[in-house]
């Protein structure tokens, strides 16, 4: 049997999804983009998306939507008063002005590589507490680890 991935555009699935919030506790959602690399692979790996009914706090990874319309997924950088600074992992430039209006839901979990991670795990903890610390030294960083990924066929 032949297996295949119907891609439907964010437009016509996003509010659906959303919407399903208000009945169960996590939705899972397939990552499409690279900016969450590489804690997260565009098509490969899965998040769980809860609503937003706690404190967000920095290292969250949320869900919100931009002015323009467009949904992204990216980890808080910072909480001030009345909005948030966003940082998607393979990015150098934060994203000020988040309002809290904006957030539609949060990361509860994500299914990596196959393998279900939440927090307490080591790479959940690593890229929430480490890597969104190490901002200025990420393009070298990421360098080297396409590098072996490359040279090893790692995925």
């Amino acid at each position: 049997m032949e297996h295949y991935k119907k891609v439907v555009p964010p437009e016509q699935m996003m509010e659906p999804l959303l919407a399903l919030l208000n009945e169960t506790d996590c939705v899972p959602l397939v990552i499409s983009g690279s900016s969450m690399s590489p804690f997260l692979a565009h098509s490969r790996d899965t998040v769980y998306l809860s609503r937003a009914d706690r404190p967000l706090k920095r290292g969250d990874m949320i869900l919100y939507q931009r002015d323009s319309g467009g949904y992204v997924l990216h980890r808080i950088l910072s909480v001030e008063k009345d909005s948030f600074t966003l940082l998607g992992d393979a990015q150098t430039l934060p994203e000020p002005g988040i309002r809290p209006e904006q957030v539609r839901a949060y990361v509860k979990a994500v299914c990596r590589k196959g393998k279900l991670l939440q927090k307490g795990s080591f790479w959940w903890e690593f890229f929430e507490k480490v890597w969104i610390r190490m901002v200025p030294v990420r393009p070298v960083i990421i360098k080297i680890y396409a590098g072996i990924r490359r040279a090893t066929g790692l995925r």
